[in-house]
């Protein structure tokens, strides 16, 4: 293939913008793709160049072969990074690059198609002698046959789509009564996802660890692996933390673990980045799980102990050049944890959110990195995956690494959709975390199904965040003023000023009033007593608050419309402000009113008006952010209304069902 000096990221995000990072330095021509949702992305500004795709809906842009290929054409692209997901593992997409002259920046189409699919790739690697999870892949596609072969693997059993990724399509069944619902609703969501609904079967390995090993192949036969990182953190089955090393693989392990890797690799010529996935038991048996055919979203964590940029080797071995690196070459040094930020409610079972970005702040610190696609001010769109950020962190150890990382997710400031920053943070200050001891159930053990309550405010938090806004407002009325000497903030001459606040989270109600006091600092009344805080500047940046004389450190604040953002010690707080003397207005509670959690497409309507429904009765399936979820009513009653049919697109807050409780 010859030479190339630009490259086209056919991708979005965060990812698109790391790619776009290294080819610029490498002084490569840089495009940007994107939908029409993405029109004012980060993504998009940061490159040389940008070429819109379509509607925002993935099938009429990011996944649109043609539409792609006609912004390469159209900006004069030599090559193509696919970045992950979408594009990024579609042999068709590799060969079509190739007809249309361009460089595709990943393994040859082959070894796409043959590890894209999981029956094949299972059966590939089983021929090759690497060790597999028993299971199922045959031909025969019939609930018949996938009742025979789980009966003779055993329950529990997990059901994949053979075309799958990314934990979609895929569900665990513990009995044979529940194998043929589980069948129906993962190969609805393969068609939904990947188009195929072809389905494996796979021992269920009880409490596993998810670890999986990087390899680098060039196209002369040279295959490294680089060293192993623990994905074990998952929820839904989609990584949450990842790290390298592994706690759990010893350096004989290590070794074992590479070389079988590095093998499945050369069985197929592999030629790029690659990712080799194993389920890793308490016994030090490892067993193949699958093959990813491009960059990992856990890369930066490869890069951080090994010193490699792998996009740069990406690009140089698909200019034809050689690896240049002897396994020799792969040393580790210290540890790196990512945490990946999603826009989902880690207190409502992990549900994705949308919403305004209000403020977005990166994390400061030495060998702190972060990965984002993010800006205040952007929507945060329902048609994509849910994940926004990647934070790093490295340590010459693991618990050095682990202390960067809280340190960091303490400092990111990240207002507006609800975000699970709050829960990552917690996750690594978990015994079972610092010990290195998380398996594949590490979030339901330590945070049951639900998720994760947030910590309530107290009167300080709401105090603190009622003289930050107290601040806000005079400046603001300053800044509107002309001739008026900063001096005279505060001032009045009907003597002090009182500003009342009513503020809620929640179910918790703060009313507060605001006086500031002779020596600059604020008084705040509330019902059972005064609170003394001192501001130690005027902006709403980080600052450090003293409440009482007692130090809080905020982070970040932020005022939207009816909310009051707040983020101080590592907890944040979304506060809605009410009128002074009106009550602020409660959503209903009670369970009578079924409303959608999110925005997205119904795609079953389960129950129809007049039915009879118990508490945890499935009302509908909605499709958002590439996922299905469903709902359920939370009482016993009779289905009084109706208010959505099969097919429709809902927004979050729309009416669904109403329940008359029985």
């Amino acid at each position: 293939m010859s030479a190339f000096s630009s490259i086209l990221v056919a991708n979005r995000g965060e990812i698109a913008l790391r790619v776009m990072r290294t080819a610029r330095a490498l002084a490569y021509r840089t495009i940007a793709v994107y939908s029409e949702a993405d029109a004012q992305a980060p993504h998009v500004r940061f490159a040389d160049d940008a070429v819109p795709i379509g509607p925002a809906p993935v099938a009429q842009s990011y996944l649109a072969i043609e539409r792609v290929l006609e912004a390469a054409k159209a900006s004069g692209a030599e090559a193509v990074h696919p970045g992950y997901g979408f594009l990024s593992e579609n042999a068709a997409f590799a060969r079509a690059c190739g007809d249309a002259g361009l460089t595709f920046i990943g393994p040859h189409a082959d070894a796409i198609e043959l590890m894209g699919n999981k029956a094949e790739a299972k059966r590939r690697m089983i021929a090759a002698g690497v060790p597999c999870v028993p299971g199922y892949q045959g031909e025969d596609q019939s609930d018949a046959a996938f009742a025979s072969a789980a009966r003779d693997i055993g329950f529990p059993v997990m059901i994949k789509a053979a075309a799958g990724g990314g934990g979609r399509g895929m569900r665990l069944v513990n009995a044979p009564e529940d194998l043929e619902q589980g069948l129906q609703r993962a190969r609805r969501e393969a068609v939904n996802a990947f188009g195929s609904d072809e389905l494996i079967l796979e021992k269920a390995i009880v409490r596993p660890r998810h670890v999986e090993v990087q390899v680098f192949g060039d196209r002369y036969g040279s295959i490294v692996h680089m060293g192993e990182r623990d994905c074990s953190i998952q929820r839904r089955h989609q990584k949450v933390i990842e790290e390298a090393p592994s706690p759990a693989v010893s350096p004989e392990l290590r070794e074992r673990m590479g070389a079988t890797a590095a093998e499945a690799a050369r069985s197929i010529d592999y030629d790029n980045a690659g990712t080799v996935e194993f389920l890793l038991g308490d016994d030090d048996a490892f067993y193949f799980l699958e093959m990813n055919t491009r960059l990992q979203v856990e890369h930066p964590v490869t890069e951080m102990v090994t010193g490699h940029d792998l996009v740069a080797l990406q690009i140089a071995v698909s200019q034809g050049e050689p690896l240049g690196l002897a396994q020799s070459d792969m040393d580790v040094y210290g540890h790196a944890i990512e945490a990946r930020l999603y826009a989902e409610d880690p207190a409502n079972g992990f549900l994705p959110a949308t919403g305004k970005v209000e403020l977005w702040r990166e994390p400061p610190g030495e060998h702190v990195r972060t990965d984002a696609g993010l800006e205040t001010g952007q929507e945060i769109s329902p048609f994509y995956d849910p994940m926004l950020a990647k934070i790093v962190a490295w340590g010459e150890t693991r618990d050095q690494a682990r202390r960067r990382l809280l340190s960091a997710l303490n400092q990111t400031v990240l207002f507006g959709p609800a975000n699970n920053r709050a829960f990552l943070a917690r996750t690594l200050e978990t015994e079972t975390f610092a010990k290195g001891a998380a398996t594949t159930a590490f979030i339901e053990e330590e945070f049951g199904a639900e998720g994760m309550a947030m910590a309530p405010p107290t009167v300080a938090h709401a105090a603190v965040a009622c003289v930050l806004q107290y601040c806000a407002e005079c400046d603001a009325a300053l800044a509107a003023s002309v001739g008026v000497s900063p001096g005279l903030l505060n001032w009045s001459s009907a003597g002090a000023l009182h500003t009342r606040y009513l503020l809620t989270e929640g179910e918790i109600s703060f009313d507060l009033t605001v006086s500031p006091t002779a020596d600059g600092s604020y008084r705040v009344s509330h019902a059972d007593g005064a609170l003394d805080i001192k501001v130690s500047d005027r902006t709403t940046g980080a600052k450090v608050v003293r409440v009482d004389g007692r130090q809080m450190r905020v982070n970040g604040f932020a005022a939207a419309a009816r909310n009051r953002y707040l983020s101080v010690d590592g907890d944040s707080f979304a506060f809605q402000r009410a009128a002074s003397g009106a009550s602020a207005e409660a959503d209903a509670a009670d369970g009578s009113r079924v409303i959608a959690p999110m925005h997205g497409n119904l795609i079953e309507v389960l129950v129809a008006s007049g039915a009879a429904v118990s508490k945890g009765t499935r009302l509908a399936v909605l499709e958002a952010m590439k996922m299905q979820h469903e709902i359920v009513s939370k009482i016993d009653g009779i289905v009084s209304q109706t208010h959505c049919e099969p097919g429709a697109q809902v927004a979050a807050g729309d009416l669904l069902f109403a329940i008359d409780a029985t």
